[in-house]
């Protein structure tokens, strides 16, 4: 797709500084555009690149719009006009329907218009496949699963039993869904597994990354709410409830039964223990995990910066000292008749 800056600054509320008639047909970061790409500028980090991008157009905000030596849509976020132009200038590549001569279909399962299944795809028993959903290469749909209408799953995607996906999805390839949670009882010979009896409800417009897993409920569902984004190889345990909006970068680790608010977001490989409840609009910093409850929005992180090891093991040293120089100053309070 073609588009000129003066359609691109009308559909998106921008403001144009530059020639309106210039035509771009792709998006590029700022260091590998040229004369026919649009890049963007929101990280601070990327100036000397911007001053030297060679792209057609750059989105920025007003106040970098000047270090900008091309033609400049100036926008209070940036990244997401960028988004939107991406989309728009690369949209995704449309599908036929119908079912791959290797695809292996229930009898009782039900198959909505406009649907296309792959290769070696199987639809299990009772299982609910909505009009125009793509179940790629070598996805499983497993009793009593549904998958609602316009959702992806890419390639090599099960979802074991009792998970239902709502409209709208992308769930990339690996993803597991519905597997058995980790529960255990203890008993004299050892341990004894608790059946896992519940399912996986998620909502719309919910991406999953590749590698994922997400366990069915014990006896509830686990759930996760509308337009939930989950990276790469996260884990979400059994009943774990994820709230609309929240976010979630590669790796990141919730263990059963958390309850997670609404527009949360947890930095790669964070995460909480089980039977926590995080509220609304908790952000959690990268390799941070959660002990207790949250009730007060904010960024919560402790996790330690990287030192040489000379350095950390002096610090560590000094924390294993804490406990005696507490002693020792609790003793001294106490002879001089402080409390």
């Amino acid at each position: 797709m073609r588009l000129s800056l003066g359609e691109l600054a009308t559909r998106f509320g921008c403001e144009l500084i530059g020639d309106p008639s210039i035509v771009i047909d792709r998006v590029a970061t700022l260091a590998n555009a040229d004369a026919k790409s649009l890049s963007f500028f929101a990280n601070r980090i990327y100036r000397e690149q911007l001053r030297s991008t060679g792209a057609a157009a750059v989105i920025s905000r007003p106040a970098d719009a000047e270090d900008c030596p091309a033609a400049v849509l100036v926008a209070a976020n940036p990244y997401l006009v960028y988004a939107r132009v991406a989309t728009l200038l690369h949209p995704q590549p449309g599908f036929a329907a119908g079912t791959h001569a290797t695809a292996v279909v229930s009898p009782s399962a039900r198959i909505a218009k406009g649907v296309y299944l792959g290769p070696h795809a199987v639809i299990a028993d009772g299982a609910v496949i909505a009009k125009n959903a793509y179940i790629g290469p070598n996805c499983i749909v497993g009793e009593r699963c549904s998958v609602g209408p316009d959702t992806h799953l890419i390639a090599a995607v099960t979802l074991v039993q009792d998970v239902q996906i709502g409209a709208r999805g992308l769930v990339h390839p690996g993803v597991i869904i519905g597997s058995d949670g980790f529960g255990h009882a203890t008993s004299d010979e050892g341990w004894v597994k608790v059946p896992q009896l519940g399912g996986v409800r998620i909502g719309d417009d919910v991406e999953v990354g590749s590698g994922t897993t997400i366990d069915r409920g014990a006896v509830d569902d686990t759930v996760i709410g509308n337009g939930v984004k989950l990276d790469n190889q996260i884990q979400i345990a059994h009943n774990v409830i994820v709230g609309e909006h929240t976010a979630m970068a590669a790796m990141t680790g919730i263990a059963g039964s958390t309850v997670i608010g609404k527009r949360c977001m947890f930095g790669g490989n964070g995460g909480a223990t089980g039977h926590l409840t995080i509220c609304d609009d908790v952000a959690v910093g990268a390799c941070s995990l959660l002990t207790k409850n949250i009730t007060s929005p904010g960024f919560y992180t402790n996790s330690f910066v990287a030192e040489d090891d000379k350095t950390w093991k002096r610090q560590v040293a000094r924390f294993r000292r804490l406990g005696d120089l507490a002693a020792r100053v609790k003793k001294l309070e106490k002879a001089s008749g402080n409390k």
